[in-house]
């Protein structure tokens, strides 16, 4: 059987890479080994992440799954700091703060949507060798009804930091172990008495040894604990027990018993990037093309955006009149962010969970001392607010990307390759924001108040025009399907040629309709 665009992993990021490229046109397959839901590794969902999966219309689903009013409560030593997420949002949108909610959730949502669509997740079928040949992919499949031959214009491996497809593309990968550990578990816990288990919040600990969270998110019980710390003298191995659990709480300063321990696991991590994510047909996306420590809430936030900037690439390459630039701007563009992030990881992996006297200290002694300041600190939008848009990968940009094209002769403060900030508009429709306005699938195109009328024949299927009847002046903007600006300008045949340098005109097929 042939695909268009072979994913393997389903995942939280082969999910979001297959409903990206199905809305775009392409004829999509998704095939995962494994048969059944594992424990999530993943709680927070950031807002740039958010603002990806809008266009797939998946967000109220994921809402409904999601902690309503997520809030944290800090323990530093006897002192208590409530955070409420909400409060440290970007301009109070909806979707402006973190979202917190259990991977597994993220993935039962994207895969329902994705058989709504046309497109089930094949469950059983391993992917056991790749042959690549100039115009197509032959995927050989192992599964329970036997060996499965899969021929596909493009293979997109979002198959984990083992990544099979890796491994048979014959990507190089640079391995860096760390020293620390991270240990997970699903847990009763019951509170000590004059103790207050708050179970609609995350509880965050401070110790000398690391960082403990508890959330009320468990899925084999109803608490799950994650701990991070440096290695120990005695180097535990296998699963952290009962004892080992509330020793760690306890040094948290967490008055709670651990009762069962449904699961729990000791995880050794190790920072991980793939030299290309590229070779030929073959793609990587997510943990296969990169994986660091859970500080930080990153790797599944990485992995969906990944998905974003690859989906609709795949699907309009060979229409695009330069395929290979379109195609290698994938990598151009994520391969240094994935970098950026692998430092920010590690810079807060080392405060969480590092063994030196100087992080003891840090967590220990100067984070309970500075805990009266936290809540007038947290009350200041100009201090929170750019840690939410690092966290967040707001600050992404990608002005040097060879699909950013810039024909306006004024500087102004949005140019091609950053993203689309929110903003209300007035539209031919009447008041709307940006956001809402290219919340569908495909190529946006925004012409202010006197800018030149593009004729819908002259673009292709899946391209949007609005006009903005309150943004004075003759420049054209085009928006990419991943919410970047790929065009400035004012000349319609200038627009015209981006397009077709990103496969957005003379399609044969229209971008999927999605209400």
């Amino acid at each position: 059987m042939s695909a268009e665009v072979l994913v393997v992993g389903a995942g939280p990021t082969g999910l979001a890479l297959a409903l990206h490229a199905r809305a775009h046109g392409a004829r999509v397959r998704i095939v995962d080994p494994r048969t059944g839901p594992r424990p999530s590794r993943a709680l927070v969902v950031h807002p740039r992440t958010l603002e990806q999966l809008r266009p797939l219309g998946v967000i109220d689903a994921l809402s409904e799954r999601a902690l309503d009013d997520p809030q944290a409560l800090v323990h530093l030593g006897a002192r208590t700091v409530r955070v409420r997420l909400d409060d440290l949002g970007i301009a109070g949108r909806p979707l402006g703060h973190p979202w917190m909610i259990r991977q597994q959730d993220v993935e039962d949502v994207l895969a329902r949507t994705l058989e709504q669509r046309g497109v089930p997740v094949e469950r059983g079928p391993a992917l056991e060798d790749l042959a690549a040949g100039p115009d197509v992919v032959r995927a050989r499949l192992r599964g329970p009804g036997g060996e499965e031959r899969v021929d596909a214009r493009w293979v997109a491996g979002c198959d984990g930091v083992a990544s099979t497809v890796r491994t048979l593309a014959g990507i190089p990968v640079a391995v860096r172990p760390y020293r620390q550990e991270v240990l997970l578990a699903d847990v009763d816990l019951s509170p000590e008495p004059g103790a207050d288990l708050e179970p609609g919040v995350a509880h965050v600990a401070a110790a000398r040894s690391g960082l403990v969270f508890v959330f009320a998110l468990g899925e084999r019980a109803p608490w799950r604990v994650l701990a991070t710390r440096g290695p120990t003298r005695a180097g535990g191995q296998g699963p952290p027990g009962r004892d080992e659990l509330q020793q760690l709480l306890d040094a948290g300063g967490l008055r709670v018993r651990v009762g069962r321990v449904a699961w729990s696991d000791r995880l050794r991590l190790a920072r991980r990037l793939a030299r290309t994510y590229r070779q030929g047909p073959v793609f990587l996306a997510g943990d296969a093309a990169h994986s660091h420590s859970p500080a930080a809430a990153q790797g599944m936030n990485l992995g969906l955006q990944d998905a974003a900037a690859l989906g609709w690439r795949l699907a309009h390459a060979d229409s695009a009149r330069k395929p290979d630039l379109l195609l290698d701007s994938y990598g151009d563009e994520r391969r240094p962010v994935a970098c950026a992030s692998i430092a920010l990881t590690d810079l807060v992996f080392w405060a969480e969970s590092s063994p030196t006297a100087v992080a003891g200290l840090l967590r220990g002694v100067v984070a309970p001392l500075a805990a009266p300041l936290a809540p007038a600190l947290l009350r200041r939008p100009t201090l929170t607010a750019p840690a939410v848009r690092l966290l967040a990968g707001l600050w992404v940009h990608h002005r040097q990307s060879p699909l950013s094209c810039d024909d306006h002769s004024g500087r102004g403060a949005l140019r091609p390759g950053d993203r689309l900030p929110d903003a209300a508009v007035m539209a031919d429709h009447g008041p709307s924001r940006l956001h809402d306005l290219t919340a569908t699938p495909g190529v946006h195109v925004l012409l202010a108040r006197d800018a030149r009328d593009v004729p819908l024949p002259t673009v292709g299927p899946g391209v949007h025009v609005h006009r903005l009847r309150d943004r004075p002046g003759t420049t054209v903007l085009a928006v990419r399907p991943d919410g970047y600006l790929g065009y400035r300008g004012t000349d319609p045949a200038r627009l015209r040629a981006w397009l077709g340098d990103i496969g957005a005109l003379d399609r044969d097929r229209a971008a999927t309709s999605i209400s």
